[in-house]
């Protein structure tokens, strides 16, 4: 959600720390903060891009080597210049950061204002930073203790950093629920929200766990202790993150170069795991609880968002090749609603950051009803795969633009490649069939590498049509159905024009009175399962003059007759479609973005990882 960057060491702070920012940008950029001790403590913040608070901190002194700095996403509060972090104490003494929700702030708020609190901003942060100077007050505490003990006081999430002005050698942090990070260098530590503002700088980091806080001293080695007092051993581990990642590469946005990135990640999903020669796939992190999916009475899925479109897929694929029942649920309502979960349920919790928040409720109540737990996630060290009982990472590098892309295309490598595994081993597939499913997925990357040449031009002339466009409407059928969901929520989120998808069937129970001359419909129409009744729901759109954007099998000629625009995609297994399908939508909700000026790696609104409810 918001970003959290923080330096101790024998540098300048500001330059790691604005770098930092930048780099986080992605996760929060309603407005962005820095506060770093000089003898004062210097605190400069600014609503809006990083870009403006490098502007307002122009002449301004910035020295010192110590320094915490925030990009924020707004939850409590607009954005302004009051709201964004970091935010002082009461005595302007202490200062911290914090990405998360404190759910009982406004009764901690109440009880400090009685105690002569005077608040300047509407967050729960600055509510936060209050208690722990009045613990440290009134209790006589070093800033260390003070901190813990006013963790045990909140109620809710929090990822936080804290320095004090009288302290130029100490950072405290401590994380429940929102994701933490501290690197170890070469006399210095750095603290983030993920890893990526602090890979240019030692490779040595160590994920703080829930309720677990971390006393950083200059000079010293790093202290852990729960907040219940309990102290912990350091556990470290090596990044292998590669600085190149995290830059464009020459490519205007990081969302295309993510979207062009796909067949490496694909690749990268696939790599050690897809056996071709040994016609095999071998998921190494599931294989203690194989069995237990093999034996499964249902699975259910768990996801938001486009990782929720990825679990249809997959239960499109889990149905057909294992033939065990599959319930897909937005974790956010499956976590409410009192689901009925049983100890032979196998719960797969999908998501690209691992620390979406609905998510991980949901988990830890299916946990706590006696199922399996399986994770599907991006990001290493995140705190899904420490819930879950086992799982598999999607290695599809780190995925800048908030838009996600690559992130779902290597879900779905990784759910094609589990129900593969599960359905062969537990004989719902012929030998010879399991086979050809292999070969194909093998063939994946090179065909989209051939999508993506062949379809971006395409895409940009189409989108230059209907860029002002207020409406459009997906259809698909079968295992296309996720895949217009995931167009259209694409388009939303970039380009701001309102699109929905649905199963092309179901056009005619509602959305067909919406149809006329000024309504783009997007279809995909390969030539598989239902194609005729799919060429049936095109004739029904162009009967009401609508205009029909369709992806189409290399060769099509039926529904190239009737369809305003065709984009060809390779001629691949049914169940496989959603892989190469995708990519032209991307394309295609891409250019339409950059050409109605839309800022498309960081939309309004959104944030790249939801910590928060």
């Amino acid at each position: 959600m918001c970003g959290i960057v923080a330096y101790l060491g024998d540098k300048q702070a500001y330059p790691i720390l604005i770098k930092g920012l930048h780099r986080l940008e992605y996760r929060g950029y309603d407005s962005s903060g820095i506060a770093i001790i000089n003898g004062n403590l210097n605190l400069y913040k600014r609503k809006g891009k990083v870009e403006e608070l490098e502007k307002f901190v122009k002449g301004k002194d910035v020295s010192g080597t110590i320094g915490i700095a925030h990009t924020r996403w707004a939850t409590h509060g607009e954005p302004n210049d009051e709201n964004a972090h970091p935010h002082f104490s009461q005595n302007k003494e202490l200062s911290i950061i914090h990405n998360g929700i404190i759910e009982n702030y406004n009764s901690l708020k109440e009880e400090l204002i009685t105690r002569g609190h005077v608040f300047n901003s509407d967050t729960d942060t600055e509510v936060l930073i209050h208690l722990i100077e009045d613990v440290q007050e009134n209790e006589n505490l070093d800033l260390a203790e003070s901190v813990r003990v006013a963790l045990n006081q909140v109620v809710g999430a929090y990822a936080i950093v804290v320095i004090s002005k009288n302290d130029n050698n100490t950072l405290i942090a401590a994380k429940k629920g929102s994701p933490l990070v501290i690197g170890s260098g070469d006399g210095e530590f750095l603290i983030a929200s993920d890893a990526t503002p602090i890979v240019e700088y030692t490779r040595k980091v160590v994920y703080l766990e829930d309720e677990e806080m971390a006393i950083l001293e200059r000079g010293k080695e790093i202290v852990l202790k729960s907040i219940s007092n309990i102290k912990h051993t350091p556990y470290f581990q090596e990044l292998t993150m590669n600085l190149d990642v995290l830059e464009k590469g020459g490519y205007e946005h990081f969302m295309l170069k993510e979207i062009f990135e796909q067949p490496h990640s694909i690749r990268e999903s696939m790599r050690g795991r897809l056996r071709l020669g040994q016609g095999i796939i071998s998921l190494g992190g599931i294989t203690e609880y194989k069995q237990k999916l093999m034996n499964a009475k249902r699975i259910i899925m768990i996801a938001c968002g486009t990782s929720w479109h990825a679990g249809l897929v997959g239960e499109y694929l889990f149905e057909e090749l294992t033939r065990i029942p599959v319930e897909v649920e937005y974790a956010s309502e499956f976590r409410y609603r009192k689901p009925v979960i049983n100890e032979d349920d196998v719960v797969i919790a999908i998501s690209q950051s691992g620390e979406t928040a609905d998510t991980l409720a949901a988990i830890k109540m299916a946990k706590e009803k006696g199922a399996t737990i399986l994770g599907i996630c991006n990001v290493v060290g995140s705190s899904i795969p420490r819930e879950t009982h086992a799982g598999s990472y999607t290695h599809a590098g780190p995925e800048i633009g908030v838009a996600s892309t690559k992130a779902f295309t290597s879900q779905v490598t990784l759910l094609t490649m589990m129900a593969l595994m599960i359905a062969h081993d537990k004989g719902t597939i012929t030998n010879s069939r399991h086979q050809q499913i292999i070969n194909a997925l093998n063939d994946i990357p090179e065909q989209i590498e051939d999508v993506l040449k062949t379809t971006d031009a395409i895409t940009k002339d189409i989108a230059a049509k209907f860029k002002d466009s207020r409406n459009f409407l997906y259809l698909g059928r079968g295992y296309n159905f996720p895949v217009a969901l995931e167009g259209a929520l694409k388009l939303k989120e970039i380009s701001y024009i309102h699109a929905e998808g649905y199963p092309a069937a179901e056009m005619k129970h509602g959305p067909i009175a919406l149809i006329d001359e000024e309504m783009p419909v997007v279809v995909i129409a390969p030539k598989k399962g239902n194609y005729d009744k799919v060429v049936s729901n095109i004739q029904e759109v162009k009967a009401r003059k609508g205009k029909i954007i369709a992806l189409v099998s290399k060769g099509d000629t039926e529904v190239r007759a009737v369809a305003d625009y065709v984009i060809e995609i390779p001629d691949v297994e049914e169940m496989l479609v959603p892989l190469v399908a995708t990519i032209p939508l991307q394309l295609l909700s891409y250019y339409i973005a950059v050409m109605r000026n839309c800022n498309v790696d960081q939309p309004r609104n959104l944030a790249k990882s939801v910590t928060v409810e």
